[in-house]
């Protein structure tokens, strides 16, 4: 089961937006849901264990965030780091009542599977850079109708 997550991590995928607060460039339905959520999690776990890295922890006010920045890009059929309301990661985050000293996001369109996100968002450096992240300590992510994924990470207090 582990040489399948790993493969399923490495291969190649489609090509998103990433970064820590850098800009790039539908009805939200509830899509996926918790077990989409876990699958994602636990793929992103796998990951940094193979790369000698500690799991991250799921977060609720990071999956809050990471949710209204799905659904946002879901209603408006944008896909991009920077909301409709011109709100950026670290101010959805804030929104949500997360104190931060280290705030990345990664954001997907169209991998229909957990895996198939992961891959896109390993196979790419920037992507990959935050899944990998030793600042990074907790995690939450969403997904919305038309398969927009988003993934922020975080460090709260230090």
């Amino acid at each position: 089961m582990k040489r399948s997550i790993l493969a399923a991590i490495m291969g190649a995928g489609f090509l998103a937006a990433c970064g820590p607060d850098e800009p790039v460039t539908v009805p939200f339905e509830a899509v996926g849901g918790a077990t989409s959520q876990m699958d994602v999690g636990a793929l992103l776990n796998a990951a940094r264990a193979a790369n000698g890295l500690a799991p991250l922890r799921a977060n609720a006010k990071l999956t809050a965030a990471a949710r209204a920045h799905a659904q946002d890009m879901a209603r408006t059929g944008g896909f991009s780091h920077v909301g409709s309301d011109r709100s950026r990661p670290s101010d959805r985050v804030r929104a949500q009542g997360y104190g931060y000293c280290y705030v990345a996001e990664n954001i997907a369109k169209g991998q229909e599977t957990p895996e198939r996100v992961m891959q896109s968002w390993m196979s790419s450096a920037g992507h990959r850079k935050n899944n990998l992240s030793p600042k990074a300590a907790e995690y939450g992510v969403a997904r919305a109708a038309g398969d927009y994924w988003v993934l922020v990470f975080g460090r709260s207090g230090c």
